[in-house]
């Protein structure tokens, strides 16, 4: 065989095995779009809840190398999905910070007083080091995944974190916004030193195998327009062009939930490969972000998937149509929820895939 006759069919099985939702995140529409489920290593698979059983501290189990590549790995194992993300929560930031974090059985994250922005600062540069578990996870999970399947890492987003941090937990947000105005001095100091770590945090991931990012700004809901352009659009492009600086070229997913119609102007400012929108986005705005270049992700509302019938394969249906025509990742508008019927999400995965 010609040296040239073999580097071309090299090329050709690099391409071969290039996975489909890389190829989507490059602009590339395919026949059948890849797909992978937000929260799809989880509480509705009876191998996960077995294996949460054996570490009763959460962060612990997300911690933990073996029992986080295990999860990350299982609905691989059962389930036809094009991409596998990383298991791990977006709270290990402020933990990492310095902050104290910790899971209250059935009722969710708590966090301890939040540092001063000195305090926070001062441990940038180790929150890497305070987080290698999780990239021994990915490397872990990178070595068992097929080579078509990808691989993605995420982080929250700095607003989302820092709303978690602001608040001690879970809330509707109104304090995090209410100091956004009042205190926007020591709000924005605050945001500069997440997406100073959240950038290190994602150049390790992908160090050590991730193949896409995601960003979950889980609570861009409710933000006036200045807010989001303050403490979204202009956080995501100073987080990105730190990883772009940095050598790191894979595509980035920003996932601004709850934006409403600022969706469209995130997708205008933001250098992301991908926009993932949640279960209110119309059809209409997905094929327009299409049309600025940007693969679209998601919206398939995960009470539709528990509750199954009809309606769920007219829904499938009908995003299929709808922006199949584009570069498009099929996934939810949010996570799966955990009394979701396994069968259920095999049948709407036979549909994306063409396999019914």
């Amino acid at each position: 065989m010609s040296p040239a006759l073999r580097d071309g069919l090299r090329v050709w099985m690099t391409q071969l095995q290039r996975p489909s939702l890389l190829k989507s995140l490059a602009g590339e529409t395919q026949t059948r779009p890849p797909v992978w489920f937000m929260r799809q290593a989880g509480r509705y698979l009876p191998e996960y809840r077995a294996l949460r059983a054996t570490a009763p501290d959460f962060i612990a189990f997300c911690l933990d190398p073996e029992k986080a590549a295990e999860a990350t790995l299982q609905p691989m194992r059962r389930l036809p999905f094009s991409a596998s993300i990383v298991f791990a929560d977006i709270l290990l930031i402020p933990r990492a910070l310095g902050q104290e974090v910790w899971f209250e059985t059935g009722e969710g994250p708590r966090l301890g007083p939040i540092p001063s922005v000195e305090d926070l600062t001062a441990h940038i540069d180790q929150a890497p080091i305070a987080l290698a578990a999780v990239g021994e996870t990915l490397k872990r999970v990178r070595a068992a995944l097929e080579p078509d399947r990808a691989l993605i890492g995420f982080a929250g987003a700095p607003w989302t974190v820092l709303t978690y941090m602001l608040e001690g937990g879970s809330s509707d947000r109104s304090q995090a916004r209410s100091l956004a105005y009042s205190e926007p001095d020591r709000i924005d100091a605050l945001i500069d030193v997440l997406v100073q770590a959240t950038a290190k945090y994602l150049i390790m991931q992908v160090e050590a195998g991730a193949q896409a990012l995601q960003l979950f700004e889980s609570w861009a809901e409710g933000l006036a327009e200045p807010l989001f352009e303050r403490l979204v659009i202009g956080p995501h492009k100073k987080l990105i062009g730190l990883l772009r600086d940095a050598g790191v070229t894979v595509p980035v997913i920003g996932f601004p939930r709850g934006a409403g119609a600022l969706v469209e102007d995130y997708a205008a400012a933001v250098p992301v490969q991908g926009v993932a929108l949640d279960t209110q986005v119309p059809l209409a705005v997905g094929r327009r972000i299409q049309g600025l270049g940007r693969a679209i992700q998601g919206t398939l509302d995960p009470l539709l998937l528990r509750a199954g019938g009809p309606a769920l394969d007219r829904r499938v249906d009908e995003l299929l149509e709808a922006w199949g025509q584009g570069p498009y990742i099929f996934n939810l508008g949010h996570g799966i929820l955990p009394d979701t019927p396994i069968d259920h999400v095999e049948r709407v995965l036979a549909r994306v895939t063409g396999a019914v």
